[in-house]
């Protein structure tokens, strides 16, 4: 983060980092530099430092300088998707014969990366339930490089003490990356509290509009960083100029839809366990919640995602699913509409059978910035 945007308040820094008034014609915005490659002033005179856009894009340099300046670190990376984030990560930092910890909860596209993608590659992965400080440290061998996170977790909201963990990775001399999708840089800052890198799905609520897909990573290490973009330029799945510019657009007002993210899914949460149907909910600001007590310590508040478990099985919770009208059935999550789904048939059907498998009568919602009046009703009648 440049000392420029250091001293300046969250909602401040996402409108303006990285968000410089174009010195040709003073355009507030950064303009979408839909380009491929620049004329040199002679041989290797690069105007800027841009030779081709693979290497670096100016919309996405406006991008990555934002990203960066949000979650505390000193050098962010945009990509063209969360998982090509993470592979990129991976490839950068493992060898063969390496091994990791990952959560007994992930997004199934990252359990099938460790398990149908890296392994094969001759990384090993264990699987440990990164609530429980001492089965993460257990689960730490000789071999381990990188200790794994989401918090809150996907699909079940579990909570993860990310400077506790952090502590054990320090002292195993392991890195720990941080799985900020969930919460957004908005309710959590993982570097603050002892992360080395911070992944993102830009898709979910960075871009916050169901229009693009993307993914960063962050750090707050200038030799990782470089070493990052090193891997970045030289695998090529960058972020193009039109979707950083998207992400950039809807950035600007993460803060306040956060805020009512969180606040109707509040108000949801109060009605779905006095619900009859509901046999449990799962989300963070409840006080009953396992991770309340850490997540009211690292979170500003607890987010829009909500899990919970029906009566009747896997058949009444794809019900529920069918039935809803305002909440869209479909995948994804964190944009303004609000949307309902059964993971174990959807987002993780690919961990069915192993040991992140998820209850048949989960639904979990991405609650939107609708009407709270009219997200209620549409549960209500959905749950019948």
């Amino acid at each position: 983060m440049s000392d420029q945007h250091s001293h300046q308040n969250f909602e401040t820094r996402a409108i303006h980092a990285g968000n410089t008034a174009d010195p040709l014609t003073g355009a507030v915005v950064p303009p979408i530099y839909q380009v491929s490659t620049y004329k040199q002033d002679g041989v290797g005179g690069l105007r800027g430092g841009y030779e081709y856009s693979r290497s670096a894009n100016p919309t996405r340099t406006a991008l990555e300088e934002n990203l960066a300046a949000l979650e505390g670190g000193r050098r962010g990376l945009a990509f063209a998707s969360g998982l090509a984030a993470e592979d990129c990560l991976l490839r950068t930092l493992l060898s063969p014969g390496d091994h990791v910890v990952i959560p007994n909860d992930a997004y199934g596209g990252t359990f099938r990366l460790f398990a149908k993608v890296v392994q094969r590659w001759g990384v090993d992965f264990s699987v440990a339930n990164t609530s429980d400080i001492a089965e993460v440290r257990a689960a730490v061998n000789d071999r381990t490089k990188l200790i794994w996170v989401e918090t809150p977790s996907n699909p079940l909201l579990g909570i993860t003490d990310i400077e506790a963990i952090a502590g054990v990775a320090r002292h195993a001399g392991v890195k720990l990356v941080v799985d900020n999708t969930f919460a957004s840089p908005y309710l959590q800052q993982p570097l603050a509290l002892g992360a080395d890198v911070v992944v993102h799905s830009l898709t979910k609520y960075m871009g916050g509009h169901s229009d693009v897909v993307g993914g960063a990573l962050v750090t707050a290490d200038e030799a990782l960083g470089e070493e990052l973009a090193y891997h970045q330029n030289a695998m090529g799945a960058v972020a193009g100029p039109f979707d950083s510019w998207i992400v950039l657009r809807g950035i600007k007002t993460l803060a306040v839809r956060m805020d009512r993210h969180s606040e109707n899914a509040e108000k949801i949460v109060e009605m779905l366990t006095q619900h009859p149907k509901v046999t449990q909910v799962l989300y963070p600001g409840l006080p009953e919640h396992p991770g309340h007590e850490i997540a009211v310590k690292q979170m500003r508040s607890f987010g829009g995602m909500i899990s919970f478990r029906v009566q009747g099985g896997e058949e009444a919770a794809v019900e529920v699913c069918n039935r809803a009208q305002l909440f869209t059935l479909g995948e994804s999550l964190g944009g303004v509409e609000s949307l309902i789904e059964h993971p174990g048939r959807m987002t993780h059907a690919s961990v069915a059978g192993s040991a992140l498998e998820v209850p048949a009568d989960l639904v979990r919602l991405s609650v939107g910035i609708e009407n709270i009046d009219d997200l209620l009703a549409d549960l209500r009648q959905a749950l019948g």
